[in-house]
């Protein structure tokens, strides 16, 4: 897979040239060193994973927000990702980071594809919590992103606990990171 991954600098350019603003781009960079940093322990602990996939996929995975800033950045980001030929692997990051994955009845309610956009792979798994570990240019406790879903879902939410549950679950593989 690795081999057919575009380089960083290729990426970050594919990024400015689809329209992502500096500030988007930067927190794509900083999702990707978080991700590949923790790729990076699990790797250390045994586990199979694609470091170049995490990272060039971490980087990509805001490219929606060149068009939207809603949660709709997803389905731009899919469509942008797909004209510019990019693998499948990077299609599924992008297509699985929001939240903590969103299940085939909430993306109907969001007016998506029936389908499901929960992040299945570890590589997935792990962009997606890097994501929710920096708002805007900076590393937040997961309960301050926690805090934000409530706010904006209410403490119900289905999001919520499946927030929790992708912390806990990188807690449980990773410790206190």
């Amino acid at each position: 897979m690795s081999e057919r991954l575009p380089t960083c600098e290729m990426t970050i350019k594919l990024l400015e040239r689809s329209g992502c603003s500096k500030k988007v781009i930067q927190h794509c960079e900083i999702v990707a060193e978080l991700a590949v940093k923790m790729a990076k322990i699990l790797q250390g602990k045994g586990f199979n994973i694609d470091l170049r996939l995490v990272e060039i996929g971490a980087l990509f995975h805001d490219i929606g927000r060149s068009k939207t800033h809603s949660v709709d950045h997803v389905i731009a980001g899919v469509e942008i990702a797909k004209s510019l030929a990019l693998p499948d692997a990077i299609i599924r990051i992008i297509e699985r980071h929001v939240g903590g994955g969103i299940p085939p009845n909430e993306a109907e309610q969001l007016s998506w594809p029936r389908k499901s956009y929960m992040p299945e792979t570890l590589e997935e798994r792990i962009v997606c919590y890097a994501d929710k570990l920096v708002a805007s240019n900076r590393k937040v406790p997961i309960e301050q992103t926690i805090a934000h879903y409530v706010r904006k879902h209410g403490k119900n939410h289905p999001s919520i606990a499946r927030l929790k549950a992708l912390h806990e679950e990188f807690q449980s593989l990773l410790g206190e990171f």
